[in-house]
């Protein structure tokens, strides 16, 4: 590497244009360009490996600090030996001491066999950053070509993974190597099969749509865990009716963008239990978190593609569940929009559900955050316990005066406490618990709900209660960590 020049990266290559359009432009400075593999078994003292095959350093993303490594796949394939490893884990040890992102531009073909345990002591390192760094930095991943066995734990331990949609593969096996498959049958290792049912990966789209994405990305969220959230100056009205929100309440998707400042939505994993909406948004210029629950998914030319009962499902539990954990680890609030009618029920729900609505209801009730709840439609029984309610630690709760709360639908419950009754009787019982017990009204005089808001008046009532909850300090008991 001799005459390499300040500023100039070691290699030119895929992996440096990554690195260069991910940045803002001439902000990026290389860490370690000159180093290459120290190994000499079988030869590899004769074999060049410019960065040995990674490269790290610093820039900026619309002025913030950011730490970057890049797999080169034209220097031995990007197979990680023990000195690319251990470039990658440096950079982990300055973000954590500058309270920055990590992000990791994954294309690499394995760990390096020729450098065998030295390769795999400096890998399993690399995953002790990543566990101290889980909840201090954020940690973003993008996959670019192959990302297998091994190198596979990379992005699950990060916090937001995308996925170039033809080129990459993500997998633990390949898919010829499990039985009974092979990659005609069902590509496992696809980016469609990772971001739909996996639900590893945020996001798939081109090399310049996953870049664009992360820049977003890097924008919404705080730096480091220390950071009192992530603001930007506000320029649209704090009181700016939602007209026709109400009309969002089957797609929250929508209803989210129509609260947002300047109607900007950043969902995350929007491929994954689609009846589970979650994502960031901005109020008078704070990111705020939010979790919404979908019956319907509209595409642009509003026609509906998925459509769901409004259930719970454990999928999209465990979706919510793993995002209120980030949003709550990075000082970020919570909004949740509720409209759900109970528990999912299917053998494979009964196989996961239980569990994943506990780790949800964990999720809320041990985060805190500000937490604001919206019920928009149903909410029923134990889901709704589960979606934010007052009683697991809401902050504050809304309700439009559409809303339905309570055990089940009004007519169930009177044809189940009257059961026999002719239908006069029933309708007359339907109309009694309706008022008496599922109405936002009953709901409000029991404390459950705090204000009945109407949907047009959302965005300021929303923005409101952050503001006012802003200052909010909560203890709780002294423990190591919880075990659910």
């Amino acid at each position: 590497m001799e005459g390499l020049t300040m500023g100039k990266m070691a290699t030119e290559s895929a992996a440096s244009i990554r690195v260069t359009s991910l940045l803002d432009a001439g902000s990026f400075v290389e860490i370690g360009g000159a180093v290459t593999a120290r190994n000499t078994d079988f030869n590899m003292q004769e074999k060049e490996t410019p960065a040995d095959g990674v490269i790290t350093g610093y820039g900026v993303i619309d002025g913030n600090l950011v730490y970057v490594y890049s797999q080169d796949v034209s220097v031995l394939n990007g197979a990680v030996g023990e000195m690319h490893a251990k470039k990658i884990a440096n950079i982990y040890d300055m973000a954590m001491k500058m309270g920055a992102p990590v992000i990791g531009l994954v294309d690499c073909a394995g760990l390096r066999l020729q450098e065998a345990t030295d390769a795999l002591h400096a890998f399993g390192n690399l995953y002790m950053k990543q566990t101290m760094a889980s909840g201090v930095i954020p940690q973003i991943t993008a996959i670019f070509g192959t990302c297998g066995g091994g190198l596979s734990v990379i992005p699950a331990l990060t916090d937001f993974t995308f996925m170039e949609a033809s080129k990459a593969k993500l997998f633990v096996n390949s898919p010829n190597a499990l039985p009974g498959n092979n990659v005609s049958k069902l590509d496992t290792s696809s980016a469609k099969y990772q971001s739909e049912e996996a639900g590893l990966v945020d996001a798939v789209g081109t090399q310049e749509e996953i870049l664009a994405n992360i820049r977003a990305l890097v924008c919404m969220i705080p730096g480091n865990n220390e950071e009192n959230g992530a603001y930007e100056d506000c320029t649209d009205s704090l009181n700016r009716l939602c007209e026709g929100i109400e009309n969002g309440a089957e797609d929250t998707s929508i209803a989210l963008s129509m609260i947002a400042d300047d109607n900007v939505f950043f969902e995350t994993k929007r491929d994954y239990a689609k009846d589970m909406v979650t994502g960031f948004i901005r109020l008078n210029g704070m990111t705020v978190g939010a979790v919404a629950n979908r019956s319907k998914v509209y595409n642009e030319e509003s026609e509906v593609t998925a459509q769901f009962d409004g259930s719970l499902s454990a999928d999209g539990a465990k979706k919510a569940a793993e995002f209120v954990n980030f949003c709550d680890a990075f000082n970020i609030p919570v909004l949740t929009l509720t409209n759900v009618t109970g528990f999912a029920a299917c053998e494979y729900e009964e196989k996961n559900l239980a569990r994943e609505a506990a780790k949800l209801t964990y999720a809320f009730a041990n985060a805190t955050v500000p937490k604001v709840n919206v019920v928009i439609g149903k909410a029923f029984g134990s889901a709704y316990v589960t979606m934010n309610s007052k009683s697991i630690g809401a902050d504050m709760v809304y309700a439009w005066p559409t809303a339905e709360i309570g055990m089940m639908e009004a007519n169930l419950a009177a044809k189940i406490m009257y059961a026999g009754a002719d239908a006069d009787t029933l309708k007359e019982k339907t109309a009694e618990y309706r008022e008496l017990q599922s109405s936002p009204l009953s709901a409000a005089r029991r404390g459950y709900v705090d204000t009945l808001i109407e949907p047009d008046q959302t965005r300021k009532y929303v923005i409101g209660a952050f503001e006012m909850l802003f200052t909010k300090r909560e203890d709780r008991p002294m423990k190591k960590h919880g075990s659910v």
